[in-house]
């Protein structure tokens, strides 16, 4: 065993142990069900841990993160965690987490040739020439970058909402609600953008699909 993969299993060691301390009972309760409320889309950045950043543990959240938390309509992992999280385990809020100064959203402005990740992101390349005389009018190219990342999610947030799997949890009468906040990498603070939707009566008309009808 290479003595990096030593230094996380004795990590582990100590954080289970720490965890045994505050609740002898936590992993065996933890083991029978999981039962969250939230399912969080995030970044894959390594400086955005879901459940640190909103103190939660083990449980709290179900966690779907790909870079610049991008929510596309032809992405099947995405859209089979949104479907597990709300028809099965009856999430009541879904958390679009975006990140100030995001690596795939400052690529996404750039016309620098990456690779496979160009197709990923070229969606944002496309929101990005939609309002780039808005984001232009910020005095500098980190002011610029950072609402980019709002105006990011923001846009997910709307593609959440767009999806069969959500209004047709609205149909049936399930609480819902697809919020869009962002973290802060520099000072740690995790903020709401104020952009929730909550029904399909906030949706534009082109976007509300009307209730499955019975087989």
């Amino acid at each position: 065993m290479s003595d990096d993969l030593q230094q996380l299993i004795e990590n582990n060691a100590r954080w289970a142990e720490a965890i045994l301390q505050e609740d002898p009972n936590f992993f065996s309760k933890l083991a029978k069900q999981q039962e969250p409320e939230y399912l969080w889309i995030g970044c894959s950045d390594a400086r955005v841990p879901a459940n640190e950043i909103v103190g939660m543990l083990p449980g709290d959240l179900f966690v779907h993160r790909n870079v610049a938390n991008v929510v596309l309509h032809t992405d099947l992992n995405c859209l089979s965690v949104i479907q597990y999280a709300v028809d099965v385990l009856k999430v009541k809020h879904i958390l679009v987490t975006g990140h100030y100064g995001c690596g795939g959203v400052r690529a996404a402005m750039r016309d620098d040739q990456l690779g496979l990740i160009d197709g990923w992101l070229r969606t944002i390349r496309d929101l990005y020439y939609e309002y780039r005389d808005h984001v232009a009018s910020f005095p500098s190219e980190e002011a610029q970058l950072d609402r980019m990342c709002e105006l990011n999610v923001i846009q997910q947030v709307a593609n959440v909402s767009h999806t069969a799997i959500v209004q047709n949890a609205w149909h049936r009468g399930q609480p819902l609600s697809i919020h869009g906040c962002i973290y802060g990498i520099k000072d740690g603070i995790w903020k709401d953008l104020n952009v929730t939707i909550s029904g399909p009566e906030q949706l534009p008309p082109q976007y509300r699909l009307r209730p499955r009808r019975p087989e």
